[in-house]
């Protein structure tokens, strides 16, 4: 029994590098294909977008002496080299998948349209969104809040390396406690970081539940798309 049908996953960037420091790893990659054509097969229809932090951050390269919007433009295309990294695994093991991107970047992907992607999901494809929201100075964050409440998903699901919200970051501070809900108005008064201040916003105002979960435990997505209490919920 599915607990959603339509659903907006964001996949971070700097999880694609796996143990490595630098790039994608296959495994990793491999991995992850493998739970999102599960959860596709049972009926899911699902939108990715997915970060570029492992290929180049744009607020990194700020630092370095790069300008802002040319810094983010570097970002959009790592986005990109994600998404078709993505498809690539995933048209590999028998399913289908289709890069949208946000700028005119044919042949790579067609642009995205909200029209484009409904159509794909009843064709059984899964769309990946590239190239984040098309302007600099937004996160992939933002980004996939947005796309989120385009497409009508019916919950954001973020796929990190730790399990869940916690009162402070569990890889620095284990006494952190975990929250299994939140509401969007203590997220924001505790300052927890679930996602930046405009992608939560987006999420608050659009009713768009958030699930932060550990992406990286095989099986997880499947379980949190049947109804199983995975992750930590951030909702109204």
């Amino acid at each position: 029994m599915l607990k959603y049908k339509r659903v907006l996953l964001k996949l971070s960037g700097e999880a694609l590098m796996g143990a490595d420091k630098y790039g994608i790893n296959t495994a990793v990659l491999n991995e992850y294909a493998e739970q999102i054509k599960e959860v596709a097969q049972m009926g899911v229809e699902v939108g990715i977008v997915i970060g570029g932090g492992n290929i180049f951050r744009g607020l990194s390269g700020v630092n370095k002496g790069f300008d802002r919007v040319k810094g983010d433009q570097m970002g959009m295309l790592a986005t990109v080299i994600n998404s078709i990294a993505i498809q690539s695994a995933l048209n590999s093991i028998g399913q289908k998948a289709k890069v949208l991107t946000s700028i005119n970047m044919a042949p790579v992907g067609e642009i995205y349209s909200k029209e484009k992607a409904l159509e794909l999901f009843n064709q059984g494809y899964v769309v990946i969104i590239g190239g984040g929201t098309g302007n600099p100075f937004f996160t992939t964050d933002t980004a996939s809040a947005l796309r989120g409440v385009e497409i009508e998903a019916e919950v954001l699901l973020k796929g990190t390396r730790v399990d869940g919200v916690y009162t402070a970051d569990p890889e620095k501070d284990p006494s952190a406690v975990k929250y299994d809900t939140l509401s969007f108005d203590e997220a924001y008064n505790k300052n927890l970081k679930v996602m930046d201040l405009t992608s939560f916003a987006m999420c608050k105002e659009n009713n768009l539940p958030i699930i932060v979960f550990d992406m990286n435990t095989v099986g997880n997505l499947k379980q949190l798309l049947t109804g199983e209490k995975i992750g930590t919920i951030v909702k109204n």
